[in-house]
Parts: C-alpha cells; sequence; structure tokens
C-alpha cells in the first residue's frame, strides 16, 4: 500500500500543478486576446459573446474542482497513515507528523482554486465591459 503515497506526492500535486499551468496559460492567452479584439468586426453582440467567452469554461472548471483533487489527496494520505499505523508501532509526533504532510494536497487544491477563481472573475469582468463597449 506504499503506492498511496507515490499516487498523493506524483499524481494529485502534478494533477494540481498541471491544472494550475493550465489555467494560466488559458488567462493569458484570453488577456492577450482581449487587448487586441476588434470589436467593430463582429457582425452581432451573440458572435462577440461567443469569441469572448472561449476557454472561461475550462478556467471554471479547473477553480471548482481543484478543491475536490486536493481532498482526494489527502484521503489518500490519511488512509496510507492508518495503513502504517496498523502494521507498525508508530510515535504519536510520527502520525502527527503524518497527518500534517496529507493535508498539503488539500492546501495546493485551494491555491490552485483560487488563483483559478480570480483569473475567471478577471476575464468575465473583462467580457462584460468589451461587450458594454460593443453595444455603445
Amino acid at each position: 500500500m506504499e503506492y498511496l503515497k507515490e499516487i498523493v506526492d506524483y499524481g494529485i500535486i502534478g494533477l494540481l500543478i498541471l491544472m494550475s499551468v493550465i489555467s494560466l496559460a488559458l488567462f493569458l492567452e484570453r488577456f492577450f486576446y482581449y487587448r487586441r479584439v476588434d470589436l467593430n468586426s463582429f457582425k452581432s453582440a451573440k458572435l462577440l459573446e461567443n469569441d469572448l467567452t472561449r476557454n472561461l469554461t475550462a478556467i471554471a472548471t479547473i477553480a471548482s474542482n481543484a478543491p475536490y483533487i486536493g481532498l482526494l489527496g489527502t484521503v489518500l494520505a490519511i488512509m496510507q497513515t492508518f495503513i502504517d499505523m496498523s502494521k507498525e508501532n508508530m510515535a504519536v509526533t510520527t502520525i502527527m507528523s503524518s497527518l500534517a504532510l496529507a493535508l498539503k494536497t488539500t492546501a495546493v487544491g485551494l491555491l490552485v482554486a483560487i488563483v483559478a477563481v480570480v483569473f475567471y472573475n478577471y476575464l468575465t469582468r473583462k467580457v462584460e465591459t468589451l461587450l458594454a463597449e460593443y453595444e455603445n
């Protein structure tokens, strides 16, 4: 059952890092697109809105799922701690240390989610501003 530790350390944390890189890449792509978009080239507000909101769903999905992925890592790490406790006589300090380290994936998941929510909110506000500018 030692593989649970490997899954948490490499799989879950790796997935969360990948999610953060993807959300940053999508944010930067949208940010630079919004700076250079020509509003007059669109025939309708609906076409403009479709173009402006591209990739925002992916950022929102990352923001909403990162905490759950982090929580999954925490649950797996706690399971590993209980398995280790059942196999050997562990000191209380070792148990507490293992449980504290188990929470790292939840913390990383929350960090990824918070940043992705900030990205999403910024971009959504920018879309609203550009649509209002188009309509006037």
